[in-house]
């Protein structure tokens, strides 16, 4: 069975203890880095007893997964098989997915644990009341695809979490301030590490702050939804125009499951 495992996304304390049992039974790792799960496992051996498995480890990644998974694909049912990215939930932003899609379409059995991810413990320490938002992951690093991905995350009318590198994270702070430099925005800084820390103000604040600095770790930004000027009007404002009652009953129709009909004659006696 195949079986996706999440790793901390810092503090080596966040493992779980289902994710340990799986390690120890797994006699296949499917890693994005061998090295750095073996350094995990190692840890986990040293810190918490677990018993260090006798697997097999390959790299599963964004260059080689598709061939991978041509090579793999008869074991995944017949093998304990772990899927693991290095920190984090897998399948989010990394080719876990080819995984599951294979798994999907072949009626494969499957699992996924949960446990740290980035994007949720950013956005519950952000401190951001709409309890709805949006994930784009990375944007592009250059050119007309970043713009555009930029753009969109700042007008789609929601709050919407990115993910960004420590050396583009000031040119993604002076594109946003470009585009509206008023945007209150929330940075997250090494999640769960030793350095970790938040940041809340508005772009062109935090562009400010970070301009003489020098920008380490893995940052999560988190943009927050623009407020909208339009306001909406009640059916009493509406009535309390002055206009044609044709007019006004065209308008009230398209706000209500009413005529226009229904409207202007009411319009009318009233």
């Amino acid at each position: 069975m195949l079986t996706f495992i999440p790793t901390p996304i810092g503090n080596p304390q966040d493992i779980t203890i289902r994710a340990i049992r799986y390690f120890e039974k797994a006699t296949l790792f499917l890693c994005e880095d061998t090295r750095h799960t073996k350094k995990l496992l190692r840890l986990m051996e040293e810190r918490f007893d677990m018993v260090y498995p006798e697997a097999t480890f390959l790299s599963f990644n964004e260059h080689n997964g598709i061939q991978r998974l041509e090579e793999v694909a008869g074991v995944l049912e017949k093998e304990e098989v772990v899927y693991v990215s290095d920190a984090g939930m897998p399948v989010i932003s990394d080719p876990g997915q080819l995984l599951v899609a294979y798994c999907q379409a072949h009626d494969i059995a499957y699992d996924v644990l949960p446990g740290a991810s980035a994007v949720t413990t950013a956005y519950a320490a952000s401190g951001f009341e709409e309890g709805r938002f949006l994930f784009f992951g990375f944007l592009p690093h250059k050119g007309k695809e970043r713009s555009t991905g930029l753009h969109e995350a700042m007008g789609n009318g929601y709050n919407t979490i990115l993910y960004e590198a420590p050396h583009r994270l000031e040119k993604l702070l002076t594109e946003i301030t470009a585009i509206d430099p008023e945007r209150e925005l929330f940075l997250a800084k090494e999640i769960s590490k030793k350095y970790q820390t938040y940041y809340r103000d508005s772009a062109k604040n935090l562009l400010k702050s970070f301009e003489k600095s020098e920008i380490r770790g893995e940052w999560v930004v988190i943009i927050k939804a623009a407020v909208s000027e339009e306001k909406s009007l009640s059916f009493d404002e509406i009535l309390h125009f002055d206009m044609p009652p044709k007019t006004k009953a065209k308008l009230l129709a398209s706000l209500s499951d009413q005529s226009v009909k229904v409207w202007y004659e009411y319009l009318i006696k009233h």
